[in-house]
């Protein structure tokens, strides 16, 4: 999430009661969970494990929950409770915002787009031209939606994030300050859920097609012109590339990507990032020539263990 405004490290200090170590005068240009972070970020970090990995990260502002020496070109800013604090700044730039109305007075709906009964469009929610929305669809607030969208009955777009800090008596939320972003002539299957980032946006590519009840996880990132089929999930931040086809129930891991025109067939599972222009099958998912070959040789275990138990 960038900020509208300049914001200066010092002014989050004072606003979340840390302690600044380095520059406090030094501009913050925006906010983003470790996976997304850009230069002129800040992010957080509270245990001493993922110390290394956030401090030699691009994020140049740390709330942190230990006081150390600053790395160059980052300001520290410590606090006991760094989750807490940067969720205070998430809900303090992108609050929830609510509506008593089917449709809210602040939502934006293009020429041509038409709206079903019983569907409810959020605040500051924005539709292009030319769009079906049908009975039943929920619009979180932020969301935006290009040209010729359609979205069937009993989705949802822009959910919470499934996203939750361990404590030791329960789980904190983490506040989804991103939004959804689906693109021009996207079509949304019956009975989806597609979830809000949590600091950087769900984006539907262009021309991608999403059947029945697929879930998209937070932040996921997906191209132009997929086919995504029933029941696929997809956990947060990953990223799929364009043209790619992802058949029937397969589950795909977080934090990962899946190249261009990959085909990954049904009831799959996805652990690990795929190259790009190839098919895979099987769980964990495995190019299909090597899947096949592996299958022909399982295939003949029982008749080899006969022959070596006879030796």
């Amino acid at each position: 999430m960038k900020f509208k405004e300049s914001i200066t490290a010092k002014q989050i200090a004072d606003w979340t009661n840390s302690e600044v170590i380095g520059d406090g005068l030094a501009v913050v240009f925006g906010l983003n969970e470790i996976h997304n972070v850009e230069p002129g970020d800040l992010t957080f970090v509270d245990h001493e494990k993922y110390y290394d990995f956030t401090l030699k990260s691009k994020a140049s502002f740390v709330l942190i929950n230990k006081r150390i020496e600053v790395p160059i070109g980052k300001t520290l800013l410590y606090n006991t409770n760094p989750f807490l604090a940067y969720n205070y700044i998430a809900e303090r730039f992108k609050p929830e915002l609510r509506s008593t109305n089917a449709i809210a007075l602040s939502a934006k709906i293009g020429e041509g787009s038409f709206i079903y009964p019983n569907a409810y469009i959020g605040e500051n929610v924005r539709i292009g031209e030319n769009c079906v929305i049908h009975p039943n669809v929920t619009i979180y607030p932020y969301t935006e939606i290009g040209d010729n969208v359609i979205v069937h009955a009993n989705s949802t777009i822009g959910s919470d994030a499934f996203y939750y800090k361990k404590q030791s008596t329960h789980y904190d939320k983490m506040h989804s300050a991103g939004k959804v972003v689906l693109a021009n002539d996207v079509e949304i299957g019956a009975g989806c859920t597609i979830d809000a980032g949590v600091s950087s946006d769900t984006v539907i590519g262009k021309g991608t097609k999403i059947d029945d009840q697929v879930h998209i996880g937070h932040d996921v990132k997906i191209g132009e012109h997929c086919i995504i089929a029933g029941q696929v999930g997809i956990a947060g931040n990953t990223k799929v590339g364009n043209w790619v086809i992802l058949y029937g129930k397969v589950a795909v891991n977080k934090n990962i990507e899946i190249g261009d025109r990959a085909v990954v067939m049904a009831t799959s599972a996805v652990p690990k990032s795929l190259a790009g222009g190839k098919t895979y099958i099987g769980s964990p998912a495995e190019e299909a020539r090597v899947f096949a070959k592996q299958t022909a040789i399982i295939k003949q275990l029982p008749e080899l263990w006969e022959k070596l138990r006879k030796l």
